[in-house]
Order: structure tokens, then sequence, then C-alpha cells
């Protein structure tokens, strides 16, 4: 029999719409508000009317109307299919813009409760559906860290004060050439530690963040002594141009250590918050504690490896002649404490897939940092004085260290508030973190 045009099947299941057609958050709420239809008063006895006799097209209602969270499957059917866990539903619930205010319109106090139903509804091959894991236990491993990075993020550290030494017993030509291959040295351990260990980059990485990074580092490294020798006249005045800062940069690489600990820790803790908490509000009041605990933790113990580094580097130091130690004095400590603080939240970030902000937060660390150069070493051309004002009283007054403390301390600083945004989300520590 022919189907009259206009009218739909009863055996037609509904089509959810694509991702392309604007479906988000609002879409779902109101299909759950379509879902329950508002009642109407009862038809009084007197507004009965006969049935009209061209009324013959069939007033027919669609399956799974009456049924939200059916549809929802359908809309997120490839996310419930490859869920191992609720957590991870409700995660892409999360992330698609599903709120606990949308989930009380499936008839959910929660997105954690609408996503344990839809999980427990997903068909298996067996028929049946598996019971959804208790919401207690401690995390105690990574997904895809390997059981020996803790040894790889020694590494660093190591290799670093074996190239100190070896610099600084070598003479003349051998001391270059020994320098050198430390740094090359230092950044292969560096390489190995980040890539096999907790604060490994997940994601498309920004192709600029290593260019920065780098940046960074030479600054830290050879930065404050070169910024000392122009404002004190460069070449042709007193001061070393090339005068490197070996606490900082020995700091730093035994930092990698602490840093790696920290991550595993943030990591191990916030999965096991997000598994016993009942929703999302929930889970973000408990982990932000735990990500600003983590980062004090860290400072605690990159603060104490810097002035333990000081203490060995004036030593060697003097062994091999250099002039300019300490650079700067405690500022230049300061400085590179808020680089390390810098690099470990861009590396944590990163760590989630977030790397759009360390990129951004990097380069204008670096970019200031280059700027303060720039701006000494023009101020030396004729009319071009006042150029170099600022950052010449700045340190004439607390020394080279504050242009990276001023630099790395800001970036860092809003870098934490939006790691304390991002890092809360449930959606973030779902699955397995697999390195590219």
């Amino acid at each position: 029999m022919k189907r009259p045009e206009g009218t739909t099947d009863a055996m037609d299941a509904p089509r959810a719409p694509r991702a392309a057609d604007g479906w988000d958050a609002r879409s779902e709420e109101l299909l759950a508000d379509r879902a329950d239809p508002p009642h109407s008063d009862p038809p009084r006895p007197g507004d009965a009317r006969p049935p009209h006799p061209g009324d013959a097209r069939p007033k027919l209602r669609r399956r799974g109307a009456g049924d939200p969270v059916k549809a929802l499957m359908h809309r997120h059917r490839a996310l419930c299919a490859r869920a191992v866990d609720p957590l991870e539903i409700a995660a892409g619930l999360e992330a698609h813009g599903l709120t606990d205010r949308a989930a009380a319109r499936f008839r959910h106090r929660d997105v954690f409760a609408l996503a344990e139903e839809m999980y427990a509804r997903v068909p298996r091959d067996d028929g049946t559906p598996p019971d959804p894991p208790p919401h207690h236990g401690v995390r105690t491993d990574i997904p895809g860290v390997p059981a020996g990075w803790a040894l790889f993020a020694l590494l660093p550290g190591a290799v670093c004060a074996a190239g100190v030494a070896g610099a600084a017993l070598a003479e003349g030509t051998t001391r270059l050439v020994a320098g050198l291959a430390g740094a090359l040295a230092v950044a292969v351990a560096l390489h190995v530690a980040l890539r096999y260990g907790p604060l490994r980059a997940t994601g498309h990485p920004v192709p600029a963040t290593r260019a920065w990074t780098c940046w960074l580092l030479a600054y830290a490294l050879l930065g404050d002594g070169l910024l000392r020798g122009v404002v004190a006249g460069g070449p042709d005045g007193p001061g070393d141009l090339w005068d490197p800062a070996l606490a900082p940069a020995l700091g730093l690489a035994l930092a990698v250590a602490p840093a790696a600990w920290c991550a595993r820790l943030f990591a191990v803790r916030a999965g096991a918050r997000v598994t016993a908490s009942r929703g999302l509000d929930e889970f973000a009041s408990s982990v932000r504690p735990l990500l600003l605990g983590v980062v004090a933790l860290f400072l605690a113990a990159l603060g104490a490896l810097l002035a333990a580094s000081d203490a060995l580097a004036a030593p060697i130091a003097d062994r091999a002649g250099l002039a300019g130690h300490p650079a700067g004095g405690p500022p230049a400590l300061l400085g590179a404490a808020a680089l390390g603080a810098l690099l470990l939240l861009a590396r944590l970030l990163g760590a989630y897939g977030f790397t759009r902000a360390p990129a951004l937060l990097l380069g204008a660390a670096g970019a200031c940092e280059a700027t303060a150069l720039a701006l000494v070493f023009a101020g030396r051309l004729p009319t071009c004085d006042p150029l170099a004002v600022p950052v010449t009283a700045a340190v004439d007054a607390w020394g080279p260290g504050v242009v990276p403390a001023a630099a790395c301390g800001t970036a860092a600083l809003v870098l934490l508030v939006h790691a304390a945004r991002t890092l809360t989300l449930a959606s973030a520590h779902a699955g397995p973190r697999d390195a590219p």
C-alpha cells in the first residue's frame, strides 16, 4: 500500500542530528523537554466532536519519544561503544557541554549518574549489561608510563652535574668542547625523561613551544651575565659577556626529578578523586587544592635544589675562573624558580592535551626577556638613551635576575590560573594518555 506523502512510519527510529547541524548541550536540553510534554487538561464531554470523514490520516507516535536517555545514547553512540568505564562517558558528556543542570532534565541528579545509566544500557556481546565499577580505590599507576620513569627523571640532573664538573676541570678550548658536549648530553637526557615519564606531552604540540623553551633555558644559562655585561659597558667596559650561571642551570636540571614526581602525584590523586566524586562541581572543588598543593611542593623542592646548587657552584666557578658568580645574587635564583614553575605548568598542561596556552605564555616570557636585551642594546645608539633607562634602573636596583623573575613569574601566574580552570575538568582525566 502506498503511504500518503508527509506521513512517518511508526517503526522508523529517531535520527540524532549531527554535530555540524548545531547539536550541543542546549539541543540536548530541548530534546529532554520534548520527552516530557506538558500535561494538558482532559477533554470535557461537551468538547467532543464526531470524527470528520476527511480525518483519515492516522496520528502516529514516534518510538523513543519518552526515553531521552536512549536518544542521548544514540547521539553519543561512539562514546558509549568504546567506553570501558562510566567515567569516560561522563567526561565525554562534559566535554560536549552537558552540565549537571542539563542532566537533571534527563531525570538524573548529575552527569555521573546519567553516565552510569548510559554505560549500563550499552549492549554487550552476551546481551547482559555490565555492572559499573565501584567509586572507590586509589590509582597507583598512569597508563602509558613505563616502570623505569623514575630513573629517567634522574638523568638530566646527573648528566648536568657531570658536565659542569668536567667543564670546570678542563681548560682553554677543551673547556668549551666539554661545555658543548655536556649541553648536548643534558638535552638528550631531558628528552628521554620527558618522553618516557609522567610529563610526556600528548595531542598535537605547537611547533613554537620547543623553540621558546630552548630560548628560556639558554637565557637562564647566559642571559644574566650578558645583561650585566651590557649594562656595565659591554665589550668596551668591565664585565664578561659570556659568564654562564651554573647554579640556575644545575638546579633546573636536578628539578626534573621532583617535577616528574609531582606530575605523577597529581595524576594519581586526581584519578582517584574523579572516580570518588558524585558530580562535576564536587570533583573540581577537590582537585583545585590538589593542583595548588602540587605546585607549592615543587616550588619548595626547586628552592632547596637551587640553594644547594648555588653552594656547590661557588667552588666550581672559582676553579673555572668565572668572575661573575653569583650572577645577580638571590634575584637570579628567584628568576630560575619562576622559570621552573612556568616549565612545570606548561608540561603539566601539555601532558593532558592543552598545548596552546603554554605555547603562548612561554612565547610571552621569552619575548619579554629578548625585549629587555634589545632595549639595552638600543640604548647605546645615538639619541636612544631613554630606551634603556627602565631596564638599566631595574638591573642596578635588583640585579640582572629581575628580568627573568618578572617575565617568567608573571607568565607562570597566568598559566596557573588557566591550569586551575582546565585541569579541574573531569574530561581532562578520562581515558589513557598515550604519547604521540
